[in-house]
């Protein structure tokens, strides 16, 4: 049964941690299926190039990778103390390189003055941003 990340990560313990994830159905990730003779070869640059375009967004290094027909393992070390060294626009444009972002935070950005309550929540999602 999954479990909620919080449960699972504990950097007071490690930073270090090994990450699975496959296909299920007998689906492909990548190579040659010899059930369809489909190849699935041109996944594994899209996911290499996925999981470096991850690891520069957000604190995390790859330490070691595996890229097998069905699944894929990934090592990696989080790096708690760069997410905290970083500024506010820092974090923002991180985020912005993934998702859309935050009404507020735009208005930020574009120089609005925000309310005390806008500051507020402001500070409050970048935090929680920080923290993904």
């Amino acid at each position: 049964m999954t479990r909620a990340r919080k449960g699972l990560i504990d950097l007071s313990s490690t930073s270090y941690y090994h990450l699975i994830a496959r296909c299920v159905r007998r689906a492909f990730l990548c190579g040659e299926d010899k059930y369809t003779g489909k190849n699935f070869d041109h996944r594994r640059t899209w996911l290499v190039e996925r999981i470096k375009l991850l690891s520069s967004v957000f604190s995390i290094e790859i330490a070691a990778y595996a890229i097998m027909s069905n699944h894929y393992h990934l090592v990696v070390k989080v790096n708690r103390q760069q997410a905290l060294s970083w500024s506010e626009i820092e974090v923002i444009s991180r985020w912005h390189k993934l998702y859309k972002g935050s009404p507020i935070v735009d208005r930020s950005l574009l120089g609005d003055a925000l309310s005390e309550a806008e500051e507020l929540l402001k500070s409050e999602l970048i935090e929680k941003w920080r923290a993904s």
